[in-house]
């Protein structure tokens, strides 16, 4: 399937310009403080700060412009490799370059680029800010991409709908021996079980009730056990699916220790069926259920915690996870297959809905973000040896209302409404800070007191 590589993301509304990145890139390579000598440059412009770096292109045009052979493209790393033995310095490679990742050092007499420090990048560790990130999600890419897609091409699915991603990486990497229960929702809906005879999934599937869907995969999981075979049993389903009708099977079967790996896609209320509202829909929420008028101004009730309910539970394994951070994502969908094979797993993964929160279809992944960058949704997960511990800092937030504002399911929120939602968000904070000060075992009787 190709190849794919680790970069460096500059992100430019959290650049404030104190060209730390550039300090630590100079004494990396030259062990001087000699911005000149950095191979990242930080530029001002009217809209604050543009970075100059060499982006390892795929399809580098330094390279196309070297008449020496002297710069070529590593297709082990993707970096952009220069080898001073054949290098003329007739500088073709700093006119083909748009990013001004490659320029003339009057003091070494060479051009210099960066070359990523084998793997560690020092002007990454030295932003305080976070506008550099070294991103390694070509390891997710390298590992799972030639791995068979479970899921038949063409699902229904609504334009823009990340649910459909979740799907086919969870499964991808899962693989073939497993059976798949589907309660009604947007997954179904969305062709998992088929039309007409037919199947979008590649695998056994099957459409429970609302009702039965940890307690049937329970029996499949234990007849196969007993027929001897390894075959995990997955639950793929919605917050309806799982907040509701359906939390006594799926609270016994985390009882009992059922060897389950149960993956909610929360997108915060029955979509499929019309956009009403679920135990896990937000305060202030519009849904056909909680309409916006002159009485009514959306939910009156907060969002049920379901994955802290599950830490209650004292699953084998509980965490949340957002397709907005898909290495995280793929970390903890790991550890849930492993934490399945013996115990009871549970993964909630936020997944914005464009249909039922209003907002464009190419804006998916970054409502995502913004509402994990503004503790809107927390990431964490929980273990009865390691307790509970955020996987991504909660510090130095976001305001609430640059997640609530891209929303049209919030357009209607008063000044009262939204410092409700403040105070539930840092009430929430509190509440994990808590669990993820106690360590260990400890921890997870904490958590269950």
């Amino acid at each position: 399937m190709g190849a794919a590589y680790e970069t460096i993301h500059f992100k430019q509304e959290a650049c404030d310009g104190c060209n730390d990145c550039m300090t630590a890139c100079a004494q990396a390579k030259t062990q001087t403080d000699d911005h000149t000598q950095s191979r990242i440059q930080i530029v001002p412009s009217g809209a604050g700060f543009e970075l100059a770096i060499c982006r390892q292109c795929g399809d580098p045009e330094c390279v196309l412009n070297c008449p020496a052979g002297a710069l070529a493209k590593n297709a082990g790393s993707g970096v952009i490799d220069w080898d001073g033995s054949k290098c003329v310095n007739c500088l073709l490679c700093t006119v083909g370059c748009a990013y001004g990742g490659i320029a003339y050092d009057s003091v070494a007499s060479h051009v210099i680029k960066c070359d990523m420090c084998d793997g560690a990048p020092a002007c990454v560790k030295a932003c305080a800010t976070g506008a550099l990130k070294h991103v390694k999600t070509a390891r997710i890419y390298k590992q799972v991409g030639d791995l068979e897609d479970l899921f038949a091409p063409g699902l229904s699915g609504c334009q823009g709908c990340n649910t459909e991603l979740i799907m086919r990486h969870a499964l991808r990497r899962i693989g073939p021996d497993v059976v798949v229960a589907t309660p009604p929702g947007c997954i179904p809906g969305m062709g998992s079980v088929g039309y007409n005879g037919l199947t979008g999934t590649k695998v056994p599937v099957f459409h429970p009730l609302l009702t039965n869907t940890a307690s049937m995969l329970a029996g499949v999981r234990r007849h196969y056990k007993r027929s001897g075979r390894d075959v995990m049993a997955v639950a793929l389903a919605g917050d309806g699916g799982t907040a509701d009708v359906v939390f006594q099977s799926r609270s016994g079967a985390a009882e009992r220790g059922e060897e389950i790996l149960y993956i909610c896609v929360d997108n915060e209320g029955y979509m499929n069926t019309g956009m009403q509202r679920s135990g896990c829909t937000p305060y202030g929420a519009w849904t056909s259920t909680t309409p916006v008028g002159e009485r009514a101004h959306g939910k009156t009730q907060d969002a049920k915690n379901l994955p802290l309910l599950m830490v209650m539970h004292d699953c084998a394994y509980v965490a949340t996870a957002s397709t907005a951070f898909m290495e995280d994502l793929y970390a903890k969908l790991e550890r849930a297959i492993e934490a399945a094979r013996s115990g009871f797993a549970y993964l909630h993964i936020y997944s914005p809905c464009t249909t039922g929160w209003r907002f464009p279809s190419d804006q998916n992944i970054e409502v995502a973000r913004k509402a994990v960058e503004t503790n809107f949704v927390l990431l964490w997960e929980f273990t009865r040896d390691e307790g509970l511990h955020l996987t991504r800092p909660a510090d130095n937030a976001l305001p609430i209302d640059d997640y609530l504002a891209v929303l049209g399911k919030y357009r209607h929120l008063d000044p009262d409404q939204v410092k409700h939602i403040e105070r539930s968000v840092a009430t929430n904070l509190g509440r994990i800070q808590m669990l993820a000060a106690v360590k260990g075992p400890a921890g997870a009787a904490a958590a269950q007191a």
